[in-house]
């Protein structure tokens, strides 16, 4: 048996109108296990069970392979993360947590998506180049901090881009240390979700938006 056909029945026969969803799955299945360097175009072929000239139908090479996995993957991440923020109801800072949850629950549930996200060198909120869907799941963010920071005054709301990106940045480093349940997350006393929710406690609590301690404003 091939390596790439281990841990994943591949499909009987697929339809001309699935052959793109097909080697979308294959992929993933091979990034999980080999990493999205680890693998070719052909392998990809062979655990979706086509001929090594289907892919080329739909992507020119692997790389291209890659760029559809990540534009799926953040439409799939942009909607969830929408769903979870609920427009801020019932309080900004009940669908904040809930943001924070849903983000985690997307890396630990769909590890090879969200590594090759933010392995293609298109980054939400940053110059250049972008992927459309990314820059949604950022906006969602963009909205849940400036929704937070309107309880201070005008002239204390630190930039809202800057601290969605701090945010982001956070929400990254907790996923990323608990990704397939790594050696960080053996060590971790407490779950993902408790290290997400301190962590950004005394962020929010550093920028004002929060008091100290326990109590929570019952504006927010």
């Amino acid at each position: 048996m091939n390596r790439s056909e281990r841990g994943w029945r591949r499909p009987q026969s697929y339809h001309h109108g699935n052959l793109k969803e097909v080697l979308l799955e294959a992929a993933r299945k091979l990034i999980e296990q080999y990493g999205p360097t680890g693998f070719s175009l052909t392998e990809a072929a062979r655990l979706a069970g086509v001929s090594p000239a289907a892919p080329y139908r739909h992507f020119r090479d692997r790389e291209a392979l890659l760029a559809e996995v990540a534009r799926a993957g953040f439409e799939r991440f942009a909607a969830r993360l929408d769903m979870a923020w609920n427009n801020g109801v019932p309080t900004p800072l009940t669908a904040f947590e809930n943001l924070g949850r849903a983000y985690l629950a997307f890396a630990r549930e769909e590890p090879a998506s969200y590594t090759v996200m933010f392995e293609t060198g298109l980054r939400p909120g940053t110059e250049g180049e972008t992927i459309p869907a990314a820059e949604r799941a950022f906006d969602i963010l963009q909205k849940a901090a400036a929704a937070l920071c309107r309880q201070l005054p005008e002239s204390e709301r630190p930039p809202v881009k800057l601290m969605s990106l701090h945010l982001w940045a956070i929400s990254h480093g907790v996923a990323t240390l608990f990704a397939q349940g790594g050696l960080a997350a053996g060590k971790a006393p407490l779950k993902s979700e408790e290290i997400l929710e301190s962590a950004v406690l005394i962020y929010l609590q550093g920028l004002g938006i929060l008091p100290g301690g326990n109590e929570t404003p019952k504006s927010i």
